[in-house]
């Protein structure tokens, strides 16, 4: 009888299966992405800066995607902070000027920090890219921009057709929308590790021309090896029924994982009834009385 000798080979892989934390099955572990979502107003019109909404949405639509594991945190901050273990990207959809519920203590300021020095990627969308001046270090080191007293907020059309070649912007169709933009940030210089993606401006409304003033959408491959994601649109529920900008958010959103995001982009289908299924029930702002016009009255 043949008797059978084990090659190093054999004994390399059994020692890879004993490890601690099993390389082997790490390696096909699902990406962990944590999608906050900011407190939702009780009283607003329907859609409007729907953080829990759109995180809804988005938990759907990765979900479209083989291998990735998502977990909503629906209201500012997780009751249990062991959420953010083994997190390979955090999505922050939530309000910003300092109210971000993350920038809120030293402490959780602090749990963060040590997520992004880990290379966790990071997420910004919509007003959760304004970081106030005292967290303007935080908001270059985590989104590799700032929002300065010379940056800019407003409500204008524009039309985005031109994407330079990035993984994020794969498979990324044209759109057009009225939405409520943040632009003219302030970037580091020579734009080190930045790479420019969606432009929106008054004049120059989505073209490139309006440069990096108008820049409103960009990565940031940060010094560690981590990458960020961040979009100053998506005002409005409304917003995700383009699927060109459905796609670029969830192309970024892998990247920042760092997931492949496939040739053709991400797969992210969603029609009407699906992306309505996800709004927050608001109660309606009251009206504001009409101002009754008093007539002249002749003189006696």
């Amino acid at each position: 009888m043949k008797r059978f000798r084990p090659t190093p080979q054999l004994f390399l892989l059994a020692a890879l299966c004993l490890w601690p934390g099993n390389l082997l099955l790490r390696a096909a572990d699902p990406a962990k992405i944590v999608l906050v979502a900011g407190q939702v107003k009780e009283v607003d019109r329907v859609g409007h800066h729907d953080y829990l909404g759109g995180c809804r949405l988005m938990q759907a639509l990765l979900g479209q995607t083989p291998g990735i594991e998502t977990v909503l945190v629906e209201k500012d901050w997780p009751a249990e902070e062991s959420v953010f273990d083994g997190a390979r990207a955090l999505v922050f959809y939530t309000d910003g000027a300092g109210k971000q519920a993350y920038l809120g203590t030293p402490e959780r300021m602090d749990r963060i920090q040590k997520l992004v020095d880990a290379g966790v990627g990071v997420v910004s969308l919509h007003q959760a890219v304004e970081f106030s001046p005292p967290f303007a270090r935080q908001s270059m080191a985590w989104t590799g921009a700032t929002y300065t007293p010379l940056s800019s907020r407003g409500h204008w059309d524009s039309t985005h057709d031109q994407f330079p070649s990035h993984a994020v912007t794969r498979g990324v169709t044209p759109w057009s929308i009225n939405d409520g933009w943040l632009n003219h940030f302030q970037f580091p210089e020579g734009m080190a590790g930045i790479t420019p993606l969606v432009w929106s401006g008054k004049v120059h409304t989505g073209s490139p021309e309006g440069g990096n003033g108008d820049i409103v959408a960009w990565t940031c491959d940060r010094n560690n090896g981590g990458r960020s994601f961040s979009f100053s649109g998506l005002d409005a529920h409304s917003a995700w029924e383009n699927a060109g900008m459905r796609r670029l958010v969830i192309n970024g959103i892998l990247w920042s994982a760092g997931v492949e995001v496939p040739k053709d982009g991400a797969k992210c289908e969603a029609d009407q009834a699906m992306i309505d299924s996800f709004l927050t029930p608001r109660t309606a702002p009251a009206a504001k009385p009409k101002t009754v016009e008093k007539k002249p009255v002749a003189p006696k």
